[in-house]
């Protein structure tokens, strides 16, 4: 296909918790007339990213087995080509699509999909790669992760949150490391998810030979390996929460366990509220939003997911059992 004929594709990743769901949101939200085709991927056996993304006629699919980079010769091959049918046949209708890592992801296997099988990368074009960077806790997580580092190599634009919750020299720092490790993107502040769509969509930013100067490697297969110290776990109930004991209880193992915490989030039925609450945490910051109304037909229950690093998974789960009505 001609270029101006093919389906943009834009890669959305950055670490655990640094705001990409919020930035998607944005995204479904604004008034742009795309018509946007998701594709989620969740760490662990759960998401709930798609409970928390706001519904409108986007197309939201989600691939709950794991990190993205095992699954890109399958999974994510087989939904792109389920989209393409379905738009060929006029049953769906998209202009884009947006892929949303799990934070624990290296994009550069994702990006691989476009190059290595024909039929993909001659219906997509792999638009950009978007990396979200929380200011807050970057600085640890690039010291740590090798995924946390990758994200910022193989991205063409960086966003960088919650600046407000550090000060400008940290910001200032940040920023020149982030130009150190790739000095090709446009670092740019963004606060809760605003980020003009400019310069998120259509931004022709994959550049495959500036990837290849980056990894000489990229197109070749690649061994994967876990972090094995880096573990999810859910926690399921079709009872409502107690809001104060369960106020109690998180705080006091957030505060025990807050450094190892990479991420929390959750949909929560809480008792004597008509609105589902939408949790999330990174660390030691946790908060909750109200989220839609339970509709009459609807089952209600609660679902939290924990991704951290050697976490007492019994010791969560007996605890939030105890915060139950």
């Amino acid at each position: 296909m001609e270029q101006d004929q093919m389906v943009p594709v834009t890669i959305l990743t950055g670490f655990l918790g640094a705001g990409k769901t919020t930035l998607l949101n944005r995204i479904l939200k604004e008034d742009h007339g795309h018509k946007i085709a998701v594709i989620e991927n969740e760490f662990g056996e759960t998401g709930v990213d798609s409970e928390i993304l706001e519904k409108s006629e986007e197309q939201i699919v989600e691939m709950n087995n794991g990190c993205i980079c095992c699954t890109v010769r399958g999974d994510l091959i087989r939904i792109l080509g389920d989209l393409k049918d379905r738009r060929q046949k006029g049953s769906l209708k998209f202009d884009r699509v947006v892929i949303e890592t799990t934070g624990m992801a290296d994009p550069g296997p994702v990006a691989q999909t476009f190059f290595t099988d024909e039929d993909i990368g001659a219906y997509y074009l792999l638009d950009s790669i978007v990396t979200v960077v929380d200011a807050k806790h970057a600085p640890k997580q690039l010291d740590e992760f090798t995924e946390a580092q990758q994200q910022v190599g193989f991205a063409d634009r960086i966003l960088m949150s919650k600046t407000d919750l550090v000060d400008e020299a940290e910001v200032k720092k940040l920023s020149e490391r982030i130009h150190r490790m790739n000095p090709r993107a446009p670092v740019k502040r963004v606060h809760f998810g605003e980020a003009p769509i400019a310069e998120i969509l259509d931004i022709r930013g994959f550049n495959l030979n500036a990837i290849l100067e980056l990894d000489p490697e990229f197109l070749a297969d690649t061994h994967h390996e876990h972090h094995d110290e880096v573990e999810s776990f859910v926690f399921r109930s079709d009872k409502p929460f107690e809001g104060d004991k369960l106020e109690q209880f998180l705080s006091g193992m957030i505060q025990v366990y807050g450094p190892d915490l990479l991420r929390y989030k959750g949909v929560l039925w809480m008792k004597g509220k008509p609105n589902r609450v939408v949790f999330q945490g990174v660390h030691m910051m946790m908060g909750g939003d109200m989220g839609k109304p339970w509709l009459k037909t609807e089952k209600k229950h609660s679902i939290l997911v924990f991704i951290g690093k050697k976490l007492p998974k019994e010791l969560f789960l007996a605890g939030l059992e105890q915060c139950l009505a």
